[in-house]
């Protein structure tokens, strides 16, 4: 008999997404691409627009967010962490709560007309609050998702207009029950990171240090400043890597003022500024040590990397270097004079094993598709090509 032939089944409808960052740092972008890569791995044709929450402000309103919160880190830390502190309540006031429905909202309601979005998602708290009310106005119909980039739950972070909140921890999932959201709404992914740092677990450090013209021998230190330049600390800190005794790398990347190769005491100061190899510069690494921003913590730990914390940003930075350390992951620095014994510390071969250990138990390197497989679920898509993930959630 003749075989016959099956019919061709109708390709499924692109996915139309609306996914938000904000450039309070770069760590927002960063979880957001890996985000994009995990759907398109997944086999999901995508259709999506990548938005800046910052980009859809007025002038005016961008000096009351952006510009504060970068004058108050640089120059008022403390006035932040009252402000973390203050706003961490249910009895948050009103008047502020309600500042994120229209913060931005002209930007949002015209990508979600345009877009016309099957999922929003965002991994700042604000967007979330922001695409609801646009939903409300237009009439529109998408899943709103939210991808929590802290290893704690801030009250603003506690976003009831989202259908599904991805966390980082089982902690944070209980967090998000002490602020009454719903747990069916509740999803323990991790923080999302690129690829490529799976790919480099268990690397040739050496190997990777002589391909980046570094000494294969000495300590790496990688300088944790943030992406925005306003670490106030690094100035000391490369003070007293250059004081530790012995000879060690330095490298200063993002806060990096100029470019070039500097001696600072015992420390070979690289200053690098951006670049994309930072993935292979991180894993060729033997410590991190500066400020605990969200996607740091999620990639030093994926590659076993331990940190040394010392003047992380109040409040939510305070919060993953409490995690890290309850956890054995780090050893967080609270007074400068303490920084050299403990950097001397962590890079004493039987302590960093116990960090890195400490490190790779927490990670959770699949957070991206993991997320994926929690956005594509939940809006009861089949995957084209299911993801490998790790553990139950």
């Amino acid at each position: 008999m003749p075989e016959l032939a099956l019919p061709e089944l109708p390709a499924p409808d692109p996915l139309r997404a609306l996914i938000v960052s904000a450039s309070f740092g770069s760590g927002h972008h960063q979880a957001n691409d890996a985000i994009d890569r995990a759907l398109r791995a997944a086999g999901t044709t995508l259709e999506v627009r990548h938005a800046d929450f910052i980009e859809y402000m007025t002038p005016v309103e961008r000096l009351f967010t952006l510009h504060i919160y970068d004058w108050w880190l640089r120059h008022a830390p403390g006035m932040y962490r009252a402000f973390y502190d203050w706003t961490d309540r249910e009895s948050e006031p009103k008047a502020l709560t309600n500042v994120f429905t229209w913060l931005g909202r002209r930007g949002m309601l015209r990508d979600v007309r345009e877009v016309r979005p099957e999922v929003v998602v965002s991994s700042y708290p604000t967007p979330t609050a922001l695409a609801n009310a646009a939903r409300m106005r237009l009439g529109a119909d998408f899943l709103n998702a939210l991808v929590v980039t802290d290893y704690r739950v801030h009250h603003h972070w506690a976003r009831p207009e989202a259908e599904l909140l991805m966390v980082a921890t089982d902690e944070a999932r209980e967090q998000m029950g002490q602020w009454k959201i719903p747990p069916e709404s509740v999803v323990v992914t991790g923080i999302p990171i690129a690829p490529i740092y799976r790919q480099l677990i268990g690397s040739d450090q050496a190997a990777l240090r002589e391909e980046h013209g570094l000494d294969p021998e000495l300590p790496l230190i990688l300088l944790s400043g943030g992406g925005t330049g306003a670490y106030r600390a690094l100035g000391r800190v490369l003070t007293e890597l250059g004081g530790l005794g012995r000879r060690v790398q330095v490298l200063v990347l993002a806060g990096a003022k100029e470019q070039g190769v500097t001696r600072l005491g015992g420390a070979t100061i690289h200053h690098l500024g951006f670049t994309r190899r930072f993935p292979q510069l991180l894993a060729a690494s033997d410590l991190v040590v500066g400020k605990a921003g969200g996607l740091t913590v999620a990639e030093s730990t994926t590659l076993g990397v331990p940190l040394v914390v010392y003047e992380p940003i109040p409040g939510q930075e305070e919060h993953n270097a409490d995690y890290l350390v309850r956890h054995g992951a780090a050893l967080w620095v609270k007074d400068q004079n303490q920084l050299r014994g403990s950097v001397l510390h962590a890079l004493d071969a039987s302590e960093r094993a116990r960090l890195s250990a400490g490190a790779m138990a927490v990670s959770k390197p699949d957070a991206a598709d993991r997320v994926a497989a929690a956005v594509l679920g939940k809006l009861g898509r089949t995957m084209e090509k299911p993801l490998v993930v790790s553990g139950q959630w």
